[in-house]
């Protein structure tokens, strides 16, 4: 039995005891969640960690009875405050979900209804599970908007999901969760898609509610770092079991299993740059000792110069990562780049302002080298990125953007589609960038077969079949369906077809945001790997500084449409000149590996 399980006293809110889910396939019956039991004290973060497609997010969803058809629970029992949930009528379940417990989705952009107002869906939630109605329910849906971090709730309650950023739809989904009070709240990655200023404000926000209601937590994540900085027991799994339970302090002092070690060691630092995550060598470099992970110890770092620590190997890796440093003429150049969208009001929708998304944008990418943007929540870092690709309609685009001296704003059809070879993009949401009625297969192959018309489909199928093996995927992933997928699984996807052409300039927007470290650290290295055979140029927009710390050349901090600091990664890190630099920095929670 679960050691959590056999300690906790009746006062639970929460207790599973042997939970197992099976998942029918065309050929086989597969044990998502096999024998699992854990306990959750009110008031207490139960931290539920592991790789993608371990079952974490099954047993989210088991908890709930909101499984797919093709899953079903076959044995244990679910008790929260002592009543068991399987045994209970759909009609009693309706009150369950929404009221008593909460649930923050992995995906906010599917999960959100894209033809209700923002402001409906929370006083839904709320006329469901609570007394309030009318302007009472409409004031409290702003309030809680006001406390998630949307600007201007009381404008922005009768927007649609589509207005809003990545990172602000997981606030409203957020919102809506939190919204009837419940006395658990199932936070499935629930601070994916935000920025490190706005994780922050969300973790503070849930640990107050947390405090004043009692309300317990389920987190499933796999951000280590805020596992260790909010969660006080700690359980991890692997292949639909947990392997490991322990509290948090001794779960990250004191490992005992070794996949949670693997876990540690495939964590990206600054100190770790230079040499691969996932224990091979890179071409042209010689191995280097890793951080003993046992010792690792994590803390919100008190101020912009926290990443000096262990400055004198940081530096040394820092120097090691420069010397290869991408030279020679710029392989994308952009200046003054502008995307404003138009204000229109009245009657005849007449343009009465603008919306300054980007304004006024300029950097320069060359061969072999990564570009990390950097920014909050709704500064124009994915605009950028997409208006590059031409990507955006209804706004105005100003400006230049020259690939390999070939302008993209002024091409035609024709060129647009010769230049589509040589820039790609990997997009934040992968289950809306992927055709759910194709298979992988076919979805990767189109865009070979589109794009490189010079390679016989022969090849074209066998670089399909290579790449979905280099990102670790099933063998079988080319016969099968976007909805057969975990999250993690089908952002690899995402990264697979946009490298199936190989670019010369890749966009990665929040490409590692979906997948747990241990994924995150073979994307990393295949990233690397790809960038020293090929040369890719990488334009990095992410909110994860990990990653930045590790894997980029320089950095390009934006706020409010513009790049404010840009500079040498050592150089941004350890010493921020601007404001809003050393404010994303002070957000970051982090892991410290001792020596």
């Amino acid at each position: 039995m679960n050691q959590k399980l056999a300690e906790a006293g009746t006062g639970s809110v929460l207790r599973v005891d042997g939970l197992r889910v099976d998942i029918a396939g065309e050929h086989q019956i597969t044990q998502a969640v096999k024998r699992l039991s854990l306990a959750i004290e009110r008031g207490e973060t139960f931290a539920l960690v592991g790789e993608s497609g371990c079952g974490k997010s099954v047993t989210a969803l088991a908890l709930l009875r909101l499984l797919p058809d093709a899953a079903r629970v076959v044995g244990g029992q679910i008790n929260l405050g002592g009543e068991d949930l399987n045994q209970l009528p759909e009609r009693d379940m309706r009150a369950v979900r929404g009221g008593r417990i909460g649930i923050i989705f992995q995906e906010p952009s599917t999960s959100l209804n894209p033809v209700m107002r923002v402001g409906e869906q929370i006083i839904e939630t709320l006329r469901t599970h609570t007394s309030l109605r009318g302007a009472q329910a409409r004031a409290r849906a702003i309030d809680w908007l006001r406390r998630v971090g949307i600007p201007e709730p009381e404008r922005r309650i009768d927007d649609y999901p589509m207005q809003f950023s990545g990172g602000q739809k997981q606030r409203v989904m957020i919102a809506i969760a939190l919204a009837a009070e419940p006395q658990l709240l199932i936070a499935d990655e629930p601070t994916t898609a935000l920025d490190v200023t706005v994780q922050a404000q969300v973790l503070d926000l849930l640990a107050d509610i947390q405090r004043d209601m009692g309300m317990a937590i389920l987190l499933i994540t796999h951000d280590l770092a805020v596992v260790r900085n909010v969660a006080q027991h700690v359980a991890l799994m692997r292949a639909g079991e947990i392997v490991e339970s322990a509290p948090a302090r001794q779960f990250f002092e004191a490992p005992r299993h070794p996949y949670a070690r693997q876990l540690f060691d495939a964590i990206p630092a600054f100190e770790k740059r230079g040499r691969p995550l996932g224990g091979k060598t890179f071409p042209s470099e010689s191995p280097a000792p890793v951080a003993p992970a046992a010792a690792a110890v994590a803390t919100f770092a008190p101020s912009s110069r926290a990443v000096a620590t262990n400055s004198a190997s940081a530096s040394a890796s820092a120097s090691a990562a420069s010397a290869g440093a991408a030279t020679g003429e710029p392989v994308l150049e952009v200046r003054d780049l502008k995307v404003h969208y138009p204000v229109r009001k009245g009657p005849f929708k007449r343009i009465r302002g603008w919306v300054k998304a980007v304004d006024g944008v300029s950097f320069s990418l060359r061969a072999g080298e990564t570009l990390a943007l950097l920014g909050e929540s709704g500064c124009g870092k994915t605009t950028t990125g997409k208006a590059l690709l031409r990507l955006i309609s209804g706004a105005s685009i100003s400006g230049q953007a020259l690939l390999n001296g070939r302008d993209i704003f002024g091409a035609n059809r024709r060129e647009m589609a010769r230049l589509r070879q040589d820039i790609q993009i990997v997009f934040q949401d992968p289950f809306a960038s992927l055709n759910p009625r194709m298979r992988i297969g076919d979805i990767l192959l189109e865009g070979v077969l589109s794009l490189r018309a010079d390679m016989p489909r022969a090849a074209c199928e066998k670089r399909v079949e290579r790449l979905l093996q280099r990102v670790g995927l099933p063998a079988d992933t080319a016969t099968r369906y976007p909805h057969e997928f975990s999250g993690g699984q089908r952002q690899r996807i995402a990264i697979a077809r946009a490298l199936a052409v190989e670019p010369k300039v890749l966009i990665c927007d929040e490409p590692t945001s979906a997948l747990d470290v241990s994924v995150q650290a073979q994307i990393l290295d295949l990233l690397r790997e790809l960038q020293a055979e090929l040369g890719i140029a990488y334009l990095f927009i992410t909110h994860n500084f990990g990653v930045v710390e590790y894997l980029a050349d320089r950095i390009a901090v934006m706020y409010g449409g513009r790049i404010v600091e840009d500079g040498e990664t050592g150089r941004v890190l350890h010493e921020p000149a601007h404001e809003m630099t050393q404010r994303l920095l002070a957000a970051v929670p982090r892991l410290s590996f001792g020596t």
